[in-house]
């Protein structure tokens, strides 16, 4: 029996091919078989294109092979390490019982692939635009070496114009300069902005070039990370990007986001960070980090670390890792922020088994979405959570972009990192883990008045939502498994 032609191609051969990229596909994906099955499923109803589509959007073999530690010298690595870890061991030794528990969570976070230990830095906890902002633009102005600063999106409206203004100004000034921006995120971005402040001899540079990215599987790894380091003695790391809707000036309102400004010797780990990043995406690399880095001594109480995921990083998520010992090590409270729900089996498996623990376990998200399918994913994940004990509140006040986790007063994390498969396997997320009990009780008291303007949801809501919005739940969770 002759099958017959679709589009001029016998449909025996495009079976017989799809079989054989069926094959290359699972040995590609053989580290994460539900990847290969969702992606099966496409092949079989897109013959062909099916596997184009995973090529360009779907695959993880391209980014394991192709992003390393970028672009800083291995013995500035080695020597961060070292140093790191003789201040773990020694307030294992030498400390008290809160050093002591500060210095088995930082050794975990450590051996999973955080980096950079300092216990000397000042720490403000920022969750709000107006305030984060001012405090930003206000150490811009008064930088007097230089002004390293990486975002995700930069919006072409008034607060990205004023920060494009501000840098332009201060490089004419004569202090050195440097903006690295997504190409993803930086579609809508301020081009005259930039062009103002490339005139004035500032230096910007793209994560993934717009004329690649359009036929690259890279398309898929987003530099989400937010950072800024200032002179080498000042830092910020969170998850506010820049715009207009960042200050609650957009469609979904007041705007409820999280970061950290630091003060202290964490500035070091965070230069090295962005010149890694730098060094990666332009040609004009930073050849020695050490000139940027001061050693300038206590100047707090707050510890902390620097956890960077991505593809570039380990082949398991340190991100992935930071949030499950968060977890773990939480005894009676975890409070979490999230705008993203939908985190993979492991982290459900940790979150879950903390509640079961007797843990108050407690996560805020959104009550609208600000993307496709992410509400009825959000919906889905926490329906599948609350049936074992953990409390799951609608943010009623606008919208809530916080990335953040604290257990027990004690340890927390913020930053750039969401609660979701992209966040955790795909992108390139920078967070601070803050072992400072006096900043930690300040993150719960703020998740503690968002409470206050939020609605408790159940597994009983989310079972009167009808056939109409199951089916909307199975096509995100098909759109999730793509991402």
């Amino acid at each position: 029996m002759v099958l017959g032609e679709l589009f001029g191609i016998p449909v025996l051969l495009i079976l017989v091919l799809d079989i054989i990229l069926m094959i290359v596909m699972l040995f590609l994906e053989k580290e994460d078989p539900k990847s290969f099955l969702m992606w099966i499923v496409v092949m079989v109803f897109l013959p062909i294109i099916g596997f184009v589509l995973y090529l360009f959007i779907g695959q993880t073999f391209y980014m394991r092979r192709v992003f390393s530690v970028k672009g800083v010298d291995d013995s500035v690595l080695i020597e961060s390490l070292r140093e790191e870890r003789a201040r773990i061991e020694a307030m294992k030794t030498e400390g008290n019982e809160k050093d002591a528990f500060v210095s088995e969570v930082a050794a975990y976070i450590q051996r999973s692939g955080g980096m950079a230990f300092t216990s000397g830095n000042s720490i403000d906890l920022l969750t709000e635009g107006e305030d984060k902002f001012r405090r930003l633009f206000e150490d811009i102005a008064d930088a007097r070496e230089y002004v390293f600063m990486e975002y995700y999106i930069i919006r072409n409206d008034d607060l990205g114009n004023r920060l494009m203004d501000l840098l332009a100004q201060k490089a004419e000034e004569g202090v050195e300069v440097r903006l690295l921006t997504d190409a993803f995120g930086n579609g809508k971005g301020p081009k005259e902005g930039i062009r103002r402040f490339q005139e004035a001899g500032g230096k910007f540079a793209l994560f993934h070039k717009t004329i690649t990215l359009l036929l690259s599987p890279k398309k898929n790894n987003r530099n989400h990370r937010k950072i800024a380091v200032i002179d080498g003695r000042i830092s910020y790391v969170g998850g506010f990007n820049i715009g207009d809707e960042y200050l609650g000036k957009g469609k979904l309102g007041h705007w409820r986001d999280t970061a950290v400004r630091i003060e202290g010797d964490a500035h070091a780990v965070c230069c090295l960070r962005f010149i890694a990043d730098w060094n990666y995406s332009s040609r004009d690399d930073i050849p020695d980090p050490r000139k940027y880095i001061r050693e300038d001594g206590n100047v707090g109480t707050d510890s902390m670390q620097l956890v960077s995921g991505g593809p570039d990083v380990v082949s398991e998520n340190p991100v992935q890792f930071q949030y499950e010992g968060i977890a773990h090590y939480a005894k009676e409270r975890l409070y979490i922020h999230t705008p993203y729900l939908a985190p993979n089996e492991a982290m459900n498996e940790f979150i879950r088994t903390a509640a079961m623990r007797g843990v108050d376990v407690r996560i805020i998200i959104p009550d609208k979405p600000d993307h496709p399918f992410v509400y009825w994913n959000n919906m889905s994940c926490a329906n599948k959570l609350m049936k074992y004990g953990v409390r799951v509140y609608l943010y009623n006040n606008g919208f809530v972009h916080s990335k953040t986790l604290v257990a027990d007063g004690r340890i927390g994390s913020v930053g750039s990192a969401n609660m979701d498969d992209r966040s955790l396997r795909l992108n390139f997320e920078t967070n601070a883990m803050v072992y400072s009990e006096r900043v930690c009780r300040q993150m719960e008291e703020a998740f503690l008045r968002d409470l206050e303007c939020s609605t408790e949801y159940s597994c009983e809501e989310y079972a009167r939502k009808g056939f109409r919005n199951t089916v909307k739940v199975v096509v995100s969770s098909f759109f999730r498994g793509l991402a």
